[in-house]
């Protein structure tokens, strides 16, 4: 089984290349330990040392061989997991530009986990009104968690709304993994059914905003 990074972090070190390493690495282990499978493969492509190959593909319209191995090793992975950082308010152009030398049909059905990076966590919607549209006209199957780490996240906790950045990486791999081992996502319990006659008690909203009220 393999499973397969895309970073397009353009510093070294990079941030992005961080959050993608920690998110393959937890796919990674909720595969090994939850199906007691063969060690699991695990590659990083670095965007950033196929720069010149992706603008040579756009003028020539034919990959070189670094760029088609690249490619291949992302068509040919059992689940993806992608990563970009945000500048003005969107994936990187990098980031696109590989997808866009990606052959149209070629991530249909794919598992792909996405997840971003930025100085501040108002870019953070990005996942969801770039990436996620993105892979969706793709064909792929995109988890349902997504991944925003931005520099304040680094390290924290968290707060009285949000999981922190270890939380939420480890539920969006748990979520990959189960989307490539084919395992049923769980779904919430049903609530007990009501006995026959039984009648709901309906409480006024009024009632319910006064029990708020100190």
């Amino acid at each position: 089984m393999k499973l397969v990074a895309v970073s397009a972090g353009l510093s070294e070190p990079s941030s992005t290349r961080l959050l993608a390493d920690r998110l393959l690495e937890a796919a990674r282990r909720h595969l090994e330990t939850d199906d007691g499978r063969e060690p699991v493969e695990v590659r990083v492509v670095e965007l950033r040392d196929l720069a010149v190959d992706v603008a040579n593909a756009f003028v020539t319209g034919f990959p070189g061989a670094r760029l088609r191995a690249a490619i291949e090793a992302v068509t040919q992975a059992d689940g993806l997991v992608a990563v970009t950082p945000v500048f003005t308010a969107s994936y990187s152009g990098l980031f696109k530009s590989f997808f866009d030398v990606v052959e149209p049909d070629a991530l249909a059905g794919k598992p792909v986990l996405i997840a971003a990076t930025g100085g501040t966590a108002r870019h953070s919607l990005a996942l969801e009104h770039a990436m996620r549209p993105l892979f969706a006209y793709l064909r792929a199957v995109v988890v349902p968690t997504a991944v925003y780490a931005a520099s304040e996240d680094w390290g924290g906790g968290g707060d009285a709304f949000t999981d922190g950045l270890g939380e939420r990486i480890g539920r969006a791999a748990g979520e990959l993994a189960a989307l490539v081992s084919g395992r049923p996502r769980r779904t919430p319990e049903k609530p007990p059914e009501k006995a026959a006659g039984e009648v709901e008690e309906v409480v006024p909203f009024e009632q319910q905003l006064a029990a708020l009220r100190p």
